[in-house]
């Protein structure tokens, strides 16, 4: 398949090379992107070699020979790092005027022009774990300049499933606690529900496979047809039989006040770790 012709048509350089850009990368190359066109910068030598011998791309022990003539910056970097990693690539940002993107929670669009010596095209994009298999959702938000390369940004992060645009940076916080924060929470619903079921004389493996396919099984039912996630609980909640009496018990609980406040507790604390690296 050729790449889309929204996809920059300079290098796109990866500044870090952990597991979400070996991701991005993988799905960019299955799309049809010439390797020749991809430069990562990663310090550790094994995670070089594997991402030069799975995908053919070119690697670097730094960043600043990565970036050197790349039209797009993908900076893969912990957020703890992020200041560093940029102001040791302002002067090249200045120079060559690149798309950054950064996928990195809690660090806003203002820090990283700063970080890059000002006037730069910054992209936030909050994608999440799934993206690892190729089914994840990326959460985007782009600062003035960088506006007219959205969609450039958009058709590289959907190498690796959707993305939803955000108007507000401040609502980034909200999709890093829904989505980018969200695969842990249906974790520990199914680990959860596979406990019950244990202790309900279960056998554990018996439990696993019936809670993995039934997360499965409703996910696909949200994402293959229309119908909105009130109206799929519903049908199947059937007056004063099983379903009903679970779901009364999960409101009778507080469920969907608790699902707010773990929500709002990992909003805030996405604005705390933005306050941390100013």
């Amino acid at each position: 398949m050729p790449p889309s012709n929204a996809l920059p048509s300079g290098s796109i350089a990866f500044i870090g090379g952990g597991n979400m850009a070996r991701s991005l990368i993988g799905g960019l190359v299955a799309r049809g992107l010439a390797p020749a066109s991809i430069r990562v910068a990663e310090p550790v030598p094994a995670l070089r070699d594997a991402l030069a011998n799975d995908f053919g791309v070119t690697c670097f022990d730094n960043a600043s020979a990565a970036a050197e003539g790349a039209s797009v910056w993908l900076l893969a970097v912990k957020p703890q790092v992020m200041r560093p990693v940029c102001e040791s690539l302002a002067a090249q940002a200045r120079a060559q005027r690149p798309l950054a993107i950064s996928i990195a929670a809690g660090i806003t669009a203002a820090q990283l022009d700063r970080w890059l010596g000002g006037d730069a095209a910054v992209v936030r994009a909050m994608p999440n774990t799934p993206a690892l298999l190729g089914a994840g959702v990326t959460g985007l938000y782009a600062n003035a300049a960088a506006q007219p390369r959205f969609e450039q940004a958009a058709e590289l992060l959907s190498a690796v499933g959707p993305t939803v645009r955000i108007d507000e940076e401040a609502q980034m916080d909200a999709v890093t606690a829904v989505s980018g924060s969200g695969p842990a929470y249906v974790f520990l619903l199914a680990e959860a529900m596979q406990q019950a079921g244990v202790a309900q004389g279960l056998a554990p493996d018996a439990a696993n496979a019936l809670v993995r396919q039934t997360l499965l099984g409703a996910a696909r039912m949200l994402t293959d047809g229309e119908d909105p996630a009130e109206v799929l609980r519903a049908r199947v909640t059937s007056p004063g039989g099983t379903t009903q009496a679970a779901i009364e018990t999960f409101e009778a609980g507080g469920f969907r006040a608790l699902v707010d406040r773990a929500i709002t507790a990992a909003t805030e604390r996405g604005r705390q770790l933005s306050a941390a690296n100013e």
